[in-house]
């Protein structure tokens, strides 16, 4: 397989990046959770390899950080071909996708992040090279044009989206793999934290674990991020490094400390979450989404994709054609803690 590493290296440095890439697993069958999904693209990829084919084109759809990404990496090596990886936003023209999918062994794996911030022209260009593995290049411009017909080697083409209702019925209907992943349960995201804790050279005790998994919000990527900063409470608060006989406890104090510096709540609310409510539950009429990105100092797309379903999920917000609303339960929630005044429940 390529070392290609999808990651924004504006959002995580070096070292962030390698822990990151360390706490995945390498084999699908250390994949944790998603069993349906899980099963079902080991079916597929058994019977590709029984027949000698190319695996079919890949939908992975689902919240951020539930293991899209990990779930095309371990597709790639099980299927031992070689995994090329672009993102929807730098995908805005045909051109863009000629050199990527020119270059394409039989068999190799093209991987597109949000795959829904693609371009509707380049959406319909790629569909003769998922169908027949085609694609009319267009040379010089005006009177002097043509077109070159270039055939492609069979490749798959996985597709990451948190949007699936954004890719257009045709492009969607292309891909004869489409599975959802859901939210973990808490018993899944403790499995992860225990092994992500041994391969950080840590413990993770029953109690403090359990505490940590119910506020991971069913999201391995957020319970790996929490789990390097409690370990960074521990390290520093018990000048442990590495090496020193026996792994790092991380103790009840430790998860305790470490969820605080987060701002991490009982409900698994962050500081964010915690603003987007208070903002609601001070206005008695529903609030849009542009308004609330505004406040908070958040993008809209961060807004829709990363704090409104865990709310939604959670039963404390309501959204309706006029806007976004706090829930009763909400509601109920700030006024036990008496956050800020509140009006009746709508």
């Amino acid at each position: 397989m390529t070392e290609e590493y999808p990651f924004d290296p504006n959002l995580l440095g070096d070292d962030e990046a390698g822990i990151e890439k360390s706490l995945r697993p390498e084999r699908l069958e250390e994949f944790i959770g998603q069993r349906r999904v899980v099963e079902n693209l080991r079916i597929a990829i058994s019977a590709a390899k029984a027949r000698g084919e190319v695996l079919d084109h890949i939908l992975l759809s689902g919240l951020p950080g539930l293991g899209k990404t990990t779930l095309a990496f371990l597709v790639a090596s099980a299927m031992e071909v070689d995994i090329h990886c672009a993102t929807g936003p730098a995908l805005q023209r045909a051109k863009d996708v000629i050199g990527l999918i020119t270059q394409l062994k039989r068999g190799d794996i093209l991987f597109i992040d949000e795959i829904h911030r693609m371009s509707a022209e380049t959406e319909e260009y790629l569909y003769s090279a998922m169908e027949d593995f085609k694609v009319d290049v267009v040379l010089d411009r005006g009177p002097d044009a043509r077109s070159l017909r270039v055939t492609l080697e069979p490749f798959t083409l996985v597709g990451a989206t948190t949007r699936e209702g954004l890719l257009s019925a045709p492009f969607r209907s292309r891909f004869g793999i489409v599975e959802k992943l859901e939210p973990y349960p808490s018993e899944d995201i403790l499995d992860i934290l225990r092994r992500s804790a041994r391969i950080l050279d840590c413990v993770l005790p029953d109690r403090p674990g359990q505490v940590l998994a119910e506020r991971c919000r069913g999201t391995p990527r957020f319970a790996n991020r929490f789990l390097r900063r409690i370990r960074d409470v521990a390290q520093v608060r018990t000048g442990w490094s590495t090496g020193e006989a026996g792994p790092l406890a991380l103790t009840d104090e430790f998860v305790g400390e470490g969820l605080e510096r987060l701002e991490i709540d009982a409900h698994g609310l962050d500081r964010v979450d915690r603003k987007i409510l208070e903002i609601l539950l001070s206005n008695g009429e529903p609030v849009g989404v542009k308004t609330i990105a505004v406040s908070v100092g958040e993008e809209e797309r961060t807004i829709e994709d990363v704090h409104e379903p865990y709310l939604i999920q959670k039963g404390l917000l309501v959204k309706t054609p006029r806007g976004r609303r706090a829930s009763a339960l909400a509601h109920d929630l700030f006024r036990s803690r008496g956050r800020i005044p509140l009006g009746p429940a709508r």
